[in-house]
């Protein structure tokens, strides 16, 4: 008999939350990588074509590099002749939609990593009835039973606890990725805004 069978019924529900972490990390971890790569000499680029004038392959640029500070990037391009201000607005509106893309479905972890030990002390306490339920009706109540029933039924504790940490741990480090996107996004945004001044000169 494994070790998951004994941990009880509620260990099914606890497969399944680690079986949703797992795959939201790896979704959302190959999600935010895509969107947050950038090539070093992206804006470098970008300031060439918008100093030159040449807007029309500025923007081919930006339009045609699939990545979330290009989209940002693209949206000043396509507001270029009109106030900063409003070219600073609608890069902030981009940047804004696109740290909710990358941010989409995150809160799944956060939430498993605060039920999944609450599953597995559910179990260890439906356990622990069950087990002296039995000793109440049988009258067998030696230590070695007692402890190794004992033992039998914290398997669910320990393994809700993993499962939480697991997924508080996958969610804190996408937090961060998203963090850094967010720099790089700001810093091009900045970028920018220094491009259409220095041009407008």
């Amino acid at each position: 008999m494994g070790y998951p069978h004994q941990g009880g019924p509620l260990m099914i529900p606890l497969a399944i939350l680690l079986v949703i972490a797992i795959f939201v990390f790896f979704e959302r971890y190959i999600a935010i990588k895509k969107a947050a790569k950038l090539d070093d000499n992206f804006m470098n680029i970008i300031r060439d074509h918008i100093i030159s004038g040449n807007i029309s392959a500025a923007r081919s640029v930006s339009k045609n590099t699939p990545t979330a500070t290009a989209r940002m990037v693209d949206k000043g391009i396509q507001r270029v002749g009109k106030p900063i201000e409003a070219i600073e607005r609608s890069m902030e509106n981009v940047g804004k939609l696109e740290l909710y893309k990358m941010e989409r479905n995150l809160a799944i972890l956060s939430v498993i990593g605060y039920i999944a030990p609450l599953f597995g002390f559910l179990g260890t306490i439906a356990g622990m009835f069950e087990l002296f339920y039995s000793i109440a009706s049988t009258g067998e109540y030696s230590i070695s039973n007692i402890a190794g029933g004992i033992y039998v039924k914290m398997i669910s504790s320990a393994s809700g606890l993993i499962i939480g940490i697991i997924a508080y741990v996958g969610y804190r480090f996408l937090i961060s990725q998203i963090d850094k996107a967010t720099n790089r996004m700001e810093a091009a945004s900045a970028d920018f805004i220094d491009i259409l001044q220095e041009e407008a000169r």
